[in-house]
């Protein structure tokens, strides 16, 4: 029964047959391997090219604020390894076929970023936690969806869904996990319906990757709240990545894994191929 219900909300996306007429929107968040990390050499080609996947990337402070949108590439915000890409091409891509018009992408994502303000090591002191103050990435998202949506307006877009791969920063405070990943999601949704007045984003459907299981900063707590809230939370889906390749650093998926990722995610997210926004 269960399985039928997940199948039923993610065929509708949850929400009203007239909403499946408007522009779909898709979020998308977390640290380094959401963000991408695999290099660009190791780019498969279809994946090079798109035609209707319309981007809003945000880092911190990189692009936040402007609600510009342009056709994706692949690429990163982090130094040196600008010419990067991860998982979520895959899932643009299989989305572009799939659909064969126009939708929009919000990404924010920053490697190496914690929930739990505790973890000291969270790069240039940006946390998911909504009380980091200015360094709030939580925060710098939300701004970004607000400024993106001026653009879109509300009533002409369907937000269908948020991507989320982040968590290894959080293996220091693994027990609190279930605890801050819960509050950052109800503070996203409840945000989308404030600014929207749209009450269908509270139960806004989540798509959250676990870790690979040679992964030097998996978790298996992290990856266990991840399945806590899949149990409580009818909207919550979790993608295993337990079985999937990583690069030599023990860490970032590889091209395969990625690539495998991605598909999982596309087949979470549509069930069938069948369905059209």
């Amino acid at each position: 029964m269960r399985i039928l219900s997940i199948l039923l909300c993610f065929l509708c996306c949850g929400y009203s047959a007239s909403a499946k007429k408007k522009v779909p929107v898709i979020l998308v968040a977390g640290q380094s391997n959401a963000d991408g990390r695999v290099p660009i050499a190791d780019l498969p080609e279809e994946l090079k090219t798109y035609k209707y996947c319309q981007w809003s990337y945000g880092s911190g402070d990189f692009e936040t604020a402007t609600g510009r949108f342009s056709l994706f590439s692949p690429r990163v915000a982090k130094p040196k390894i600008e010419a990067s890409w991860g998982f979520d091409a895959v899932v643009y891509k299989r989305l572009e076929e799939l659909w064969q018009k126009p939708f929009y992408v919000i990404k924010q994502t920053m490697g190496g970023t914690a929930i739990d303000t505790t973890c000291t090591k969270s790069t240039h002191g940006w946390y998911w936690s909504i009380d980091a103050g200015k360094k709030s990435l939580l925060k710098a998202f939300e701004q970004q969806i607000d400024k993106c949506l001026l653009t879109l307006s509300p009533q002409t877009l369907d937000i269908r869904c948020l991507i989320w791969h982040q968590g290894e920063s959080d293996q220091p405070a693994a027990d609190r996990y279930y605890d801050n990943l819960k509050a950052v999601i109800t503070h996203l949704r409840q945000h989308l319906v404030e600014v929207t007045g749209e009450q269908r984003y509270a139960s806004l459907p989540v798509i959250c990757g676990t870790f690979a299981k040679g992964s030097r900063q998996g978790s298996k707590k992290v990856s266990a709240a991840l399945y806590r809230l899949q149990s409580e939370d009818v909207n919550f889906h979790v993608v295993d990545a337990s079985d999937l390749s990583l690069q030599n650093d023990q860490l970032h998926f590889d091209a395969k894994g990625a690539i495998t990722l991605g598909e999982r995610v596309f087949e979470k997210l549509t069930f069938r191929q069948a369905s059209r926004p």
